[in-house]
């Protein structure tokens, strides 16, 4: 059974790293759409549509801060050809080249292979996007086992909801499809302790779409390769590997000791509300909170979307901010990773409410 587990176990890691590179990629297309980086364009009297010229998008990818050199950037830009995300519009170089080259996004062209993986991929992204922007009470708080969970679905209210939406024609047919998108790392049984059952049983969203990836975990072997990354969202830039030319030296905060939330909202107390509104960019927000019940803010990148948005870096290195609320829900009662996969699975734009101590 352990060499069946581990199989399991490594063709799912191959599942995630595969759907990872699809949201890496697709990200990176809509930006570079939006930057007018990709456009028609002619050559030798003939025009090749929404294409890029691979020379720009690696000064573009400079410039964005995705990549420190231009090595970099073409290695970046050759797993993404080497995973069918990306090609040569004549297929005529199977290397990224530094050039006055054009290349295209195969989803630009309707040549991406969609194998039955990537089917499965695709077919979880538009649920969960759909019910991301849509009005419905699907997502919610709810316990199972005596245990809360935050955004949970319960299992026959999602199966009505995919035939409410035509995305299946029968139950049974709902039912097939929620063991593929557990099956591919897409959803999960909140405990991990069942497969998918039309019944009453709550389920996850595991893989979130709308996590804004740095175009640099495609080049580690896990997919997020920054340890805040796995339990927090507002990720800080990476560090380079010599230390040399970083911007990100956190200040990293020390709890003094455990701040209630009744303590926090008393009346003249010594501490003072304040407001941030935080536009996440490709790398993420810019800060890491830690903390329980309430979560605190631990560092600030000083160049990052949460130090612009007014957010200070600590300089006496002691817990001064607390989180009240993000986007309207009071967070007080929560930890950071619920607070972290609240933001998740959010809007790009945070309006997050923190009490910062007084100085004395």
């Amino acid at each position: 059974m352990d060499g069946v587990g581990n199989t399991m176990q490594k063709k799912a890691a191959e599942l995630e790293r595969m759907a990872e590179v699809l949201i890496i990629g697709e990200q990176l297309r809509l930006r570079l759409h939006e930057g007018k980086v990709i456009k028609d364009r002619r050559h030798h009297l003939r025009t090749y549509p929404n294409c890029f010229v691979a020379k720009e998008l690696i000064d573009w990818l400079m410039e964005h801060r995705e990549a420190s050199d231009r090595e970099t950037a073409i290695r970046i830009m050759q797993k993404l050809l080497d995973h069918s995300i990306i090609h040569h519009v004549c297929d005529e170089h199977k290397d990224f080249k530094d050039m006055k080259l054009f290349y295209r996004f195969r989803k630009d062209d309707g040549t991406f292979p969609l194998d039955n993986e990537a089917k499965v991929f695709l077919r979880g992204q538009r649920i969960f996007e759909k019910l991301m922007n849509t009005e419905n009470s699907l997502l919610q708080t709810r316990e199972e086992e005596g245990v809360t969970f935050e955004r949970a679905l319960v299992a026959s209210e999602f199966v009505d909801w995919l035939l409410q939406e035509g995305e299946v024609a029968s139950r049974e047919e709902a039912e097939q499809l929620g063991r593929r998108l557990l099956e591919h790392g897409i959803i999960q049984h909140v405990t991990n302790k069942n497969h998918f059952v039309d019944g009453e049983l709550l389920y996850q969203f595991r893989m979130n779409f709308r996590r804004r990836r740095r175009l640099m975990e495609l080049l580690t072997d896990r997919c997020r390769s920054i340890p805040e990354s796995q339990d927090s969202p507002f990720c800080l830039r990476k560090q380079n590997p010599d230390r040399r030319n970083t911007s990100f030296h956190s200040v990293s905060q020390m709890l003094k000791r455990q701040v209630s939330p009744e303590e926090l909202q008393t009346p003249g107390g010594p501490y003072i509300k304040k407001t941030f509104t935080i536009v996440g960019d490709a790398v993420g927000w810019g800060f890491v909170v830690r903390g329980n019940k309430p979560c605190h803010v631990q560092a600030v990148d000083p160049s990052g979307p949460a130090a612009a948005a007014g957010m200070k870096e600590q300089k006496l290195q002691t817990v001064c901010q607390f989180v009240v609320s993000v986007n309207g829900l009071n967070v007080l009662s929560l930890d950071y990773r619920t607070v972290s996969n609240l933001i998740l699975t959010g809007p790009r734009t945070v309006v997050m409410e923190v009490m910062e101590e007084i100085e004395q």
